[in-house]
């Protein structure tokens, strides 16, 4: 996909297509595009987050499952947990 095409899809998915968001998603985890995913994340997609969750847990990304938890992700954070050996069940306690 050329850049000019990538950009006339985030256009789409700007206007919300949620075809063209779905297709920007499958790309950026295909490209391992954290900053594409993190951008869609961060716009609300559900999807993007998932992805992004999944693609850190593949890297062991402590990094970015530390940021996504600390935003309220609860799969980053028992993604997290688990990488780190780390009881979750254990907090507040």
């Amino acid at each position: 996909m050329s850049d000019s095409e990538l950009e006339a899809l985030r256009e789409q998915a700007a206007r919300g297509d949620v075809d063209a968001v779905g297709e920007l998603i499958e790309r950026a985890a295909e490209r391992e595009d954290f900053e594409e995913l993190r951008r869609l994340a961060d716009g609300g997609s559900k999807d993007a987050a998932d992805q992004l969750v999944e693609l850190a847990s593949e890297k062991s990304d402590l990094n970015e499952l530390g940021r996504l938890a600390a935003n309220g992700n609860s799969d980053a954070a028992e993604v997290l947990a688990e990488l780190t050996g780390e009881d979750s069940t254990d907090e507040g306690e």
